[in-house]
């Protein structure tokens, strides 16, 4: 087989997706606003921010539900 895909092209980290009515969502997902979404890089950065006000939370006793 002749390989036309030139070597700078890494697909190694592709996810497939499946498209219709009866695929699955690779979990659940959350939508930002705009403006929300504009300060945060990644779902890395949006995690990190969100564990940092928990913990803030419960250090100062807030009513959040421990898991």
């Amino acid at each position: 087989m002749d390989d036309e895909l030139r070597p700078e092209y890494d697909l190694r980290s592709l996810r497939v997706r499946k498209v219709g009515p009866g695929r699955k969502g690779f979990g659940p997902s959350v939508r930002l606003e705009e403006d929300v979404a504009n300060v945060f890089p990644d779902s890395e950065a949006v995690n990190e921010a969100l564990r940092f006000l928990i913990r803030i939370a419960r250090e100062n006793e807030l009513a959040l539900p421990q898991r």
